[in-house]
């Protein structure tokens, strides 16, 4: 039995980002090499996947620096401390250890390009393009969400192909994506498909994942096991950079969603936009807020969605809210706050 997979842009660049993905490209490579999978890989991946690599390996080589920089300036600041030069000492391996982690990733970039360059040529077609076309004038996933969803239309389409061309031999396909706010059932399940896309796993050959471990589990349960005793000796715990990063990126949904709050305020006049002639700096006002002010964080709104990204800015449910909330108050109490700290 054959494999056809084809793997999301989302899954690459996720597996790129770390390298303690390692054991699962490891797999993938081992699965490829005897024949058990076939990878499809479309050229909108392709492209998507080039396109974004250096920035998964800019963030990877950056890490922690800033706050790496700003933890030695206090060390040094330490003049008769008996515990200066341990911590010294420390920080440099730390330092170290950044260095190591950016070529890791830098591998496993190699290696995932390797694995996309081997698979077969998937040029997109003009018939790929019409039905792009169709799905987006009728709203049907992944265009139900209104925005752009172009690439993500072309995997579909690419992965329609792919099963249509089944030729009756003993072949399994699976489609693996991330991104489940495009492709799985709204508000129920996500490890269903949208309903516009089920058409396309109707049939037991055809097989819907947001996970590349737990389908590489299914074709062989063996396999990941004896690849992760490769990499034994790799710390299991988050390291600090990750921690930091996510932390700063809940942290911006958290103030972004606030800031909505508050448009939402100023357009129902809760909230009056004033020069400041009228401003009362003497009392606090819920009610008012400085123009000079809201243009200052309009303009810090456009750059936490640039930074962010359309996918990430919401809106949510309220169990997603929850979670967001719960994960900003946990990466903080981890960094030294109290618990509950969701100032912003």
């Amino acid at each position: 039995m054959t494999y056809h997979i084809l793997i999301d842009t989302s899954v690459w660049l996720d597996l790129a980002k770390d390298a303690r993905n390692l054991p699962v490209v490891t797999a993938l490579e081992e699965l490829t090499k005897g024949g058990d999978v076939v990878l499809a890989v479309p050229d909108i991946v392709r492209t998507e996947f080039e396109r974004n690599k250096i920035r998964v390996l800019g963030a990877a080589q950056q890490s922690l620096r800033s706050h790496f920089q700003l933890v030695r300036q206090a060390v040094q600041a330490l003049s008769d401390d008996p515990d200066k030069e341990a911590a010294l000492g420390a920080l440099s391996e730390v330092d170290r250890r950044i260095k190591v982690d950016s070529q890791d990733v830098t591998r496993v970039i190699e290696r995932i390009e390797a694995l996309l360059a081997a698979a077969p040529a998937s040029p997109q077609t003009e018939q790929q393009m019409m039905r792009v076309t169709t799905r987006a004038l009728t709203k049907r996933a992944p265009f139900h969400r209104d925005k752009n969803s172009a690439p993500d239309a072309l995997i579909i389409e690419a992965y329609a192909d792919l099963i249509g061309g089944d030729t009756g031999k003993k072949n399994q396909f699976a489609l693996v994506t991330h991104n489940y706010r495009d492709f799985s059932a709204v508000n129920t399940d996500r490890r269903q498909p949208h309903p516009d896309l089920a058409d396309l796993f109707s049939d037991e050959k055809s097989t819907y994942w947001l996970s590349l471990p737990d389908l590489l589990a299914s074709i062989d349960e063996d396999l990941l096991p004896n690849h992760d005793l490769e990499f034994q000796g790799w710390d299991e715990s988050r390291r600090l950079s990750e921690i930091v990063d996510a932390e700063h990126f809940l942290y911006l949904q958290v103030w972004y969603n606030r800031h909505w709050n508050r448009r939402v305020a100023i357009d129902k006049g809760k909230i009056k936009i004033v020069p400041e002639a009228e401003y009362d700096r003497t009392t606090y006002r819920a009610d008012q807020i400085l123009d000079s002010t809201w243009e200052g964080a309009l303009a810090a709104a456009k750059r936490t969605e640039d930074e962010l990204g359309e996918d990430n800015i919401g809106p949510w449910d309220d169990f997603e809210w929850g979670m967001i909330n719960g994960k900003l108050s946990a990466l903080r109490w981890v960094l030294g706050d109290e618990w509950d700290m969701l100032d912003t």
